[in-house]
Parts: structure tokens; C-alpha cells; sequence
């Protein structure tokens, strides 16, 4: 999955400060230095972690890291590190040892949050509104819309079926959709992004409708290749993307000769939303 969407997800405000969260073992595990930073206002939520959990073994005798994994997560610098996390049940019992006056709502907040997860399980059509009420509130157009869902539905197939063939997420996934890139647009997702003006922006989140529309057809034609030729680990899905990227590759040259028109483009929305390009541009 292409990171921004999962980003997104994977952040929650309270009151004004980031939560990190990821989904492990089928529930949200929320990072704790980032509770410390909302409930306490603390200027080095590590370290007040780090005295916390020592206060709390001097009085109770209680390790406070045995409620947590060690879990990646996006820090600032747009990497993946491990990090102390902890799920909801976990987080009340760390909160206890806090004294802030915070506590008490974001307990409530923290339930309401993992109820909403619950609820997006069981009617996958309520993450999807609440999906496109965040990409309308970025002023994005309802068109726009329909084709990004769309595409992340696609790339979700995509990246499960990698799953299921034995390609290592960590790693192996960026160098397959580099591949699909490559064959579809000529550049990688970097070059894609450079060409754009873009640093940790999200790349899809900045393209054009045709070329969300060429993205998918690469991607699903990709999932389509491995399920016929059954391929399994990494040199064989590696084929599998260059040919899916191929097949919307030829496609978008095509279409260019057509129409006299690149697809590929350098435009971005950093500056002027979607929609208003939209209606300017028409």
C-alpha cells in the first residue's frame, strides 16, 4: 500500500496533538511517547517515558514496558523505527500512572477512536466515507475522489496478493511498485516525485486523473499477471510488475499518440487544491 493513505490512517488528534497508531493483531496500538506528549504537555515525552516507567517500578514494583510491543512506526524524519506501543487496554493501565487532568477525556476519546476502527471492520463502507470526507475537506473534487478510492481498493489487491506469494513487505514492495512505475510512467516513484516538486508528499495524492487511471491499470494488471502465471516470491513477482507496468505503459503511449497530450505531468496540488485547478483547467 502506498504509504500516504496508510499515514493518514495511522494518525489521530487529540486535542490539537498527533497520536501515532498502527494496526497489529487485529486492534490499534497507539505509541505511548505520544499519549506522554498530549496528556502531559511535556517538552521530552522520552524522557519523561523513561522516569515514568522507572518512578513506577520504585513504588509498585510494576514494569511498565511489559504492556508494550515494540512496533514501527513513521517518526519525523519520514522513517520507520521501533517504537514502544501499546493497545487500548494497555494504554488506560500506563495513563494511571500519569497525573494530568487530561486523563479522564482521553479515555473517552481513546474508546471512541478504537470503536470507530471496530465499526469500519464490520461495514468497510464507513472507512470509505470517512475516506473521502477527509480528501473533500482537502479540497478535492467528488471525480478526483471516486478515482483515488478506487485506486487504493486496486493497490489493496495488489499488495494482499503479494502477501500471499511471498514477497517481503518491508522491502520487496517498494522495489515491485518501482517496477510498475517504471514501466507505466518511466521514472520510479522518487523520480515520479521529484519531477513533481514533492518531498514526504504522498504521490498519487498529487496526480492527475489520467494518471490515477494508468496507476491502477498497472497495478491491477500486475495482480491479474501473478494469479495466471501463479508466481511465487520475489524474482517472479518482480517479472510480473515489470509486465503489469508494461501493459499500462503501452496503453498510456498510446493514448498519448492519440491524443497529442502527456500524461505524465509535474503538476502538484501544493499550492492550489484539486478542485479549484479542476474548474480553472476546464
Amino acid at each position: 500500500m502506498n504509504k500516504k493513505s496508510d499515514h493518514d490512517k495511522a494518525l489521530v488528534v487529540f486535542e490539537g496533538k498527533h497520536i501515532r497508531r498502527t494496526w497489529h493483531d487485529n486492534e490499534w496500538y497507539f505509541s505511548v511517547v505520544d499519549v506522554i506528549a498530549a496528556l502531559t504537555d511535556s517538552v521530552d515525552a522520552k524522557d519523561y517515558w523513561y522516569r515514568l516507567k522507572k518512578r513506577e517500578l520504585e513504588s509498585s514494583e510494576i514494569e511498565l514496558s511489559t504492556f508494550c510491543r515494540q512496533l514501527k512506526l513513521v517518526s519525523s524524519d519520514g522513517k520507520k523505527y521501533f517504537t514502544d506501543c501499546a493497545n487500548t487496554k494497555s494504554i488506560f493501565r500506563i495513563i494511571q500512572s500519569i497525573p494530568s487532568k487530561k486523563a479522564e477525556p482521553f479515555k473517552l476519546w481513546l474508546a471512541k477512536v478504537g470503536y470507530e476502527r471496530v465499526q469500519e471492520i464490520q461495514d468497510p463502507e464507513l472507512a470509505q466515507k470517512r475516506m473521502k470526507e477527509l480528501y473533500r475537506a482537502k479540497g478535492y473534487s467528488d471525480e478526483w475522489i471516486e478515482k483515488r478510492v478506487r485506486g487504493i481498493a486496486v493497490r489493496q489487491e495488489l499488495t494482499d496478493e503479494w502477501r500471499t506469494r511471498k514477497v517481503d513487505e518491508n522491502v520487496e514492495f517498494a522495489i515491485l511498485t518501482n517496477e510498475i512505475s517504471k514501466a507505466t510512467f518511466g521514472k520510479t516513484v522518487e523520480e515520479y516525485k521529484e519531477f513533481k516538486g514533492l518531498k514526504k508528499q504522498n504521490l498519487r495524492d498529487h496526480m492527475g486523473d489520467l494518471e490515477l487511471i494508468f496507476n491502477m491499470l498497472g497495478e491491477a494488471s500486475t495482480t491479474e499477471i501473478a494469479r495466471a502465471k501463479d508466481t511465487q516470491g520475489f524474482a517472479e513477482n518482480k517479472t510480473a510488475a515489470k509486465e503489469g507496468g508494461d501493459v499500462a505503459g503501452n496503453a498510456r503511449k498510446e493514448l498519448e499518440k492519440k491524443s497529442g497530450k502527456p500524461i505524465v505531468s509535474d503538476d502538484n496540488y501544493l499550492s492550489e487544491p484539486e478542485k479549484v485547478k479542476r474548474k480553472r483547467l476546464r
